[in-house]
């Protein structure tokens, strides 16, 4: 028997949730029966909205698709003003103020404190503006990754940006692939680096070259089947098929359309591809793809050209576009730290500013969480890096700031068992201040996700913390997981999760001690992912002490109880949720 989303989504889906979320935006909150609450939450996720969790009844965060990460001139500017004008909630973050955006870890930017009935006004800006929701989240393509500088990157094989807009223009709002058997997430990549993530992606497009009669042709080998949710990650595997630029669009048809009849529509905990992948294999699953989705002969694949990459290769090579990198143009990209992805709505509108006085007006995105600003002149440049606000949004950041990311997390979401966003800044600051960076160490990724649905993509850090919950002086506090040596490059390598339930506010002490241990046993030119490969779980267990040290943590009670971690009275009694379209408390039902 089917699923019941599958149901809901029988009954409406697609482009058609559009008229009946105008319709619910007009008539406000309460016009959303309560026994269709989960069905028509579940569809609007189509068009990028998420309701936020219990307590935040009636705001819903909105997710804006950004394929490849490009934001073209002017496009940031609006970012920031509906961020500034429709963003606001009932409670300042006390990092991050009232208003902001988050970059996430796909390229997209996520707004929250969303009222229904502002949604028809956002939309309307959006979309005269050639930015959209669409699809941005759902049981659909989801926003198309890749190279963040494609085009403007001296290393790249191929130029991906391209073919991202192909795949973006054709199957955004295509009626045949908009009702998956769960997301769809696709990646491409043409660079040296191989920061498109391919090898956690369901489908991939990754550089390499082929001999065509007698010529060689760059183009892409196809993975298929990477993911990181439910506790259970693959790396996309090869099927042994090479397809050039022009054919991607037919590929992907296939692959998508595969998905869409074969994929689990029974149990949403086996509906994404990796484990069709696990059933099938790749022989029978190129096979199933040659005979019933692909019109022409599938190539077989070519050398691929993975050797090249860094991009969180555990190397010390940074491969994260942060800093200034020249552009084949004679032109630069500068690359900005932005601790955890989160930027308030003032520096947005400030960046935007220095985005066209510096550059083209065009920014970037990137699967780090941090933005580049592009095409800057060299007689620009040094003017440029002068200006006030690359104080706070370093090109130089500190290792521990560059490398820190983090979820939603309690804030706003409903998964989440712990508090992320802010607990990551303050980590982060207090490693800088207090943990001395192993010599030679550059790069050093500490991923923190607030449950295993793996947002922060804690599986491919050099340290990753896993939402958890323990006990600590007999009362329940929020705690970690702690996984160690993950990473991508060549050689891609999950995290070993070697320390289970480690109270939050001792996290920081296990990071020190562990990277002193680092420091002290390594050998000669010994990464820390390559330190972490040679010690077995119970050496380990023993390097890594979990302490209490100066790093205090005001988040250590459960905040997935509370209605918002950060409000004065946080109990779910003192929510002002459900509110009406200017935010004032509605009547209870009598």
């Amino acid at each position: 028997m089917p699923s019941k989303v599958e149901g809901w989504k029988d009954e409406v889906y697609g482009n058609e949730i559009r008229d009946h979320l105008f319709e619910f935006a007009e008539k406000g909150w309460d016009a959303i029966p309560d026994e269709e609450h989960d069905a028509w939450f579940e569809r609007f996720k189509w068009w990028g909205l998420y309701h936020q969790r219990k307590g935040q009844e009636s705001y819903f965060m909105m997710r804006i698709g950004t394929p490849n990460g490009v934001l073209e001139p002017g496009q940031l500017r609006v970012v920031g003003e509906i961020a500034d004008e429709y963003a606001r909630g009932p409670v300042d973050n006390p990092e991050f103020g009232g208003a902001y955006a988050d970059w996430t870890t796909r390229q997209s930017i996520q707004l929250h404190w969303i009222k229904l009935e502002d949604i028809p006004a956002i939309f309307e800006k959006l979309e005269a503006n050639g930015l959209s929701t669409i699809q941005a989240c759902g049981d659909s393509w989801r926003n198309i990754v890749g190279c963040p500088v494609a085009g403007k990157d001296e290393h790249e094989h191929v130029d991906a940006w391209p073919v991202a807009q192909t795949l973006h223009e054709e199957f955004k709002g295509n009626a045949a692939y908009s009702n998956m058997p769960r997301k769809w997430k696709v990646s491409v990549t043409g660079c040296d680096e191989g920061c498109g993530q391919g090898d956690i992606n369901d489908l991939a497009f990754e550089p390499a070259v082929k001999e065509v009669d007698g010529e060689e042709v760059t183009g892409f080998n196809v993975r298929v089947g990477g993911g990181l949710s439910r506790k259970e990650p693959r790396f996309a595997r090869s099927i042994d098929v090479f397809c050039t630029a022009e054919d991607a669009p037919k590929v992907s048809a296939g692959i998508s359309a595969l998905f869409r009849d074969y994929g689990d529509r029974e149990d949403r905990f086996n509906a994404r591809i990796k484990f069709l992948m696990d059933e099938w294999g790749p022989e029978k699953f190129r096979q199933v793809l040659q005979d019933e989705y692909v019109d022409y002969e599938l190539p077989t694949a070519g050398e691929d050209l993975r050797e090249d990459y860094t991009y969180n290769a555990g190397e010390g090579e940074h491969g994260d576009h942060v800093g200034v990198h020249d552009q084949p143009d004679g032109k630069n990209y500068v690359g900005l730290s932005v601790l955890t992805g989160r930027m308030g709505a003032a520096d947005i509108l400030e960046l935007a500013d220095l985005a066209e006085e510096y550059g083209s007006g065009e920014v970037r995105l990137t699967q780090r969480q941090n933005i580049i600003v592009t095409d800057v002149p060299d007689a620009e440049l040094e003017a440029f890096l002068d200006e006030p606000l690359l104080r706070d949004y370093s090109p130089e950041p500190h290792p521990f700031m560059r490398g820190s990311l983090a979820c939603t997390g309690t804030e706003f979401c409903s998964l989440s068992i712990t508090e992320t966003k802010n607990r990551m800044v303050r980590y982060a600051r207090w490693m800088r201040d207090n943990v001395a960076v192993p010599s030679g160490v550059e790069d050093f990724h500490v991923h923190l996700s607030g449950c295993t649905a793996s947002c922060a993509q804690p599986q491919i850090a050099d340290i990753s913390l896993r939402g958890m919950k323990t006990r600590k002086d007999g009362e329940p506090v929020e705690a970690f997981d702690i996984g160690l040596g993950g990473g991508l490059g060549e050689d891609p390598h999950f995290a070993d999760w070697v320390e289970m339930r480690v109270a939050a506010d001792e996290v920081p002490g296990y990071i020190q001690n562990l990277l002193g241990e680092y420091e002290d046993r390594r050998e000669a030119g010994q990464s820390f992912r390559q330190f972490i490969a040679a010690h077995s779980e119970e050496e380990l267990q023993e390097m890594g002490e979990p302490e209490e040290t100066s790093y205090e943590d005001p988040y250590m009670h459960n905040t997935k109880m509370t209605w918002y971690p950060y409000a004065e009275e946080d109990g779910m009694d003192a929510s002002p949720a459900p509110t009406n379209g200017t935010g004032n408390s509605l009547p209870a039902d009598d």
